[in-house]
């Protein structure tokens, strides 16, 4: 009986924070509505985060000590299931529909981004090899969602998930703003759709795809969108790969510092990282079309509030003043791979297109 009011307590625990993780993320989706956010594409991801790292590193203190399990439910166990739900977006027949030439760019691109990005970060800039990943991971897959992705598998802290994420927010921005007016400058000479393929290919999140693709015409856009959405059909192979290497290459603890988190969201070993997988079946079950559309739209509704239920978490998590200890570096290396994707992608997509694959 002691046992049974024990559990209880603790569920009561949880579900407590939990709620009140789930109020934020209801308030940054209503603020993500209001015109001047929804104009530029901020998603409630960017506004969450934002707002639980106000709160963490204000009013944090206030927050009765029981609750705190609930947010790191939020921000781990939570988390691993909104990934998971996220392939509920996508099918086979839209990764088919790219062709050879959207398949192959992407792959340069993640490969490419993800692999120069963390050697850069760990050798030039001598970051911790968790925030290299992190921030190479959000330039080369899909922002934000790749960070909350890969950050379980990495076992980082919060506060650098939320640096990451910031270095998603600013040039991420920038190139959905950029992007649109290189092209209107006739300097390209890349078709509509040769230009969705380059914006769906090197854009950081999938809003930024949409409006740079749009801002040129409807063809482009499309085009983007369905190139981008396969770029987070990638994040899957990527975590597998990354899950195997770590296990074979364990970072060094520095002294007096502790472990990150597990792929479980707890101290110990690695293990596999098991939800990348079930992100791919989501999308075999999606491309069969058993699941009404009404249902699927629920789940992806359900699904970005539970990654900003997530992304509010993990900013309530993040130290300011660990962040500040870090410094500049990360967003010098985000700037690096931003340049790397505009210019470098744009080489690459020209490459591709040249070779005369469907498309």
């Amino acid at each position: 009986m002691k046992r049974t009011l024990s559990v209880d307590a603790d569920a009561l625990k949880v579900i407590n924070g939990v709620l009140f993780v789930a109020l934020f993320a209801s308030a940054a989706s209503h603020v993500s509505n209001w015109n001047i956010f929804a104009t530029i594409g901020v998603s409630p991801l960017i506004i969450g985060i934002v707002m639980g790292i106000g709160y963490g590193n204000t009013l944090r203190q206030h927050l009765p000590k029981q609750w705190v399990p609930g947010i790191l439910f939020s921000s781990s166990n939570l988390l691993r299931l909104a990934v998971i739900l996220y392939g509920f977006r996508l099918t086979v027949q839209d990764v088919a529909s790219v062709g050879m030439t959207g398949i192959l760019t992407d792959v340069v691109m993640v490969s490419t981004t993800f692999v120069g990005g963390t050697v850069l970060g760990m050798k030039v800039f001598g970051l911790p090899r968790r925030l290299a990943m992190l921030t190479s991971a959000g330039s080369s897959v899909c922002g934000a969602a790749a960070v909350l992705g890969t950050e379980p598998v990495v076992r980082a802290k919060p506060y650098e998930s939320s640096i990451a994420v910031g270095t998603v927010v600013v040039f991420g921005t920038v190139a959905m703003f950029l992007y649109p007016l290189l092209y209107k400058s006739g300097l390209l000479g890349l078709t509509d759709q040769t230009y969705g393929l380059w914006v769906g290919s090197t854009m950081h999140e999938v809003a930024h795809a949409v409006a740079a693709g749009n801002a040129i015409s409807a063809e482009a856009g499309n085009t983007a969108v369905i190139v981008k959405m396969l770029r987070v059909v990638l994040i899957a192979p990527l975590l597998v790969c990354v899950g195997f290497w770590l296990a074979k290459y364990p970072e060094k603890k520095e002294e007096g510092e502790s472990e990150g988190r597990d792929e479980a969201g707890s101290r110990g070993k690695r293990t596999f990282p098991w939800f990348a997988l079930l992100f791919v079946l989501c999308i075999g079950i999606n491309s069969l079309g058993i699941i009404p559309t009404r249902v699927v739209h629920f789940i992806n509704a359900l699904d970005i509030f539970m990654l900003t239920m997530a992304m509010c978490a993990l900013g309530m998590e993040t130290s300011m003043e660990k962040a500040r200890v870090v410094g500049p570096k990360p967003f010098l290396l985000a700037g690096i791979l931003a340049v790397w994707l505009m210019v470098g992608g744009f080489w690459v997509t020209k490459t591709m297109a040249g070779l005369g694959l469907s498309i």
